[in-house]
């Protein structure tokens, strides 16, 4: 049977920077992937944005690994030529009973010594004239960047370091074997020191399938499907522009990509499967949201674009739940981690989180 160091199940941003991470350290890895190619799922559909950290609840794993996440993302893409752009967002209150809820927003990424700025209803509208609002957070460090890019410099230097990549490989079982864990994949057997779970929406099917993980430690998935819109025609905004979040996501915003094209959403809508179709039913609902942001959208170039779904781990009615890196502090089996839950920030998040487990795996992260 063969054996390497690590295995990785998952080859979207996570786990292939958890491999990058691993392999840049001399250990030999390999990654598994079910999908046909890397970074095929919920990796490939959000709003490719560089969150700046002040949403998410005080010390939590979202909070603290996002802002250093994106510290580490805009290092990354400045000394691996990934294309990128700080063009910041305005957080708007769109009525005068959101002003309360946005101060308190402001504070709080204050506090955390994220910078930011509080814009009036005059300063927004000179920074953004298109759109109408009582107020604004103005946040410079928020941005974005070409994701796929991304991925594919991370799995181009955890191969130059020797990983191995293996789609169309979904994992079927893995086993302890005293100090190793054996894995069967593809219709093969390898054997490894540490075990990544990293797959995402498929990661608590992953983990039911390792033995002796206790089935109680798994938590519950919950799909949240976020569509998006797209105008068609070139739109008045330098930046991105977001309302107050909403329970269960940050809300539909106005996201740009790197060549000015506009969007809009993800909106959230709890389903019990995962498809990936964009309702037009969905339309007014849509442009209700848009003309929030822009009043003189043109209705007629708002069209169905794409869909992703988040890997919840917490009910519609229940508080939003933190990034869950199930350790061996929490099931009690070395060298196994199992990563729940990883959706907004885990894109900016991806390379602390890499850091992260792989200190709680005992292996040193090279400066």
């Amino acid at each position: 049977m063969d054996k390497v160091d690590a295995i990785i199940a998952g080859a979207g941003v996570v786990g292939l920077a958890i491999a990058r991470a691993l392999a840049s350290r001399g250990l030999e890895v390999l990654i598994l992937e079910r999908e046909s190619a890397f970074g095929t799922i919920t990796s490939s559909r959000n709003s490719e944005v560089i969150h700046a950290g002040f949403y998410y609840a005080p010390g939590s794993l979202k909070e603290r690994l996002c802002i250093a996440g994106r510290q580490r993302l805009y290092t990354y893409c400045k000394t691996h030529g990934i294309a990128h752009r700080r063009c910041g967002k305005l957080v708007a209150a769109f009525a005068p009973d959101e002003e309360p809820a946005l101060a308190a927003l402001f504070e709080k990424g204050t506090a955390l010594g994220v910078p930011m700025r509080w814009l009036n209803a005059r300063q927004a509208a000179a920074h953004e004239p298109a759109m109408q609002c009582h107020a604004a957070i103005h946040s410079p460090e928020t941005g974005i960047f070409d994701s796929h890019g991304f991925m594919l410099s991370l799995l181009g230097e955890a191969e130059d370091h020797g990983a191995v990549l293996a789609t169309s490989t979904p994992v079927e079982q893995v086993r302890q074997a005293g100090a190793q864990w054996v894995v069967s994949a593809g219709g093969t057997e390898v054997a490894c020191d540490r075990f990544v779970n990293a797959c995402g929406l498929g990661a608590q099917d992953c983990a039911a399938r390792i033995e002796p993980l206790d089935p109680a430690l798994i938590p519950r998935l919950r799909y949240a499907k976020g569509s998006y819109f797209a105008y068609q025609g070139k739109v008045p905004f330098q930046g991105l522009v977001y309302p107050l979040p909403v329970p269960g996501s940050l809300g539909t915003h106005l996201a740009l990509d790197l060549a000015g094209q506009g969007r809009f959403g993800p909106d959230i809508e709890w389903v019990d499967t995962i498809d990936y179709d964009v309702d037009p039913a969905r339309y007014p609902r849509f442009l209700e949201a848009a003309r929030r942001i822009w009043p003189e959208i043109d209705p007629d170039r708002l069209v169905p674009a794409y869909a992703g779904v988040r890997p919840k781990i917490h009910d519609p009615d229940e508080p939003k739940a933190d990034f869950l890196l199930q350790d061996e502090t929490m099931h009690g089996l070395p060298e196994l981690m199992n990563l729940f839950g990883i959706e907004s920030p885990g894109l900016t998040s991806s390379l602390a989180i890499a850091e992260e487990v792989c200190t709680r795996l005992g292996v040193e992260i090279p400066a």
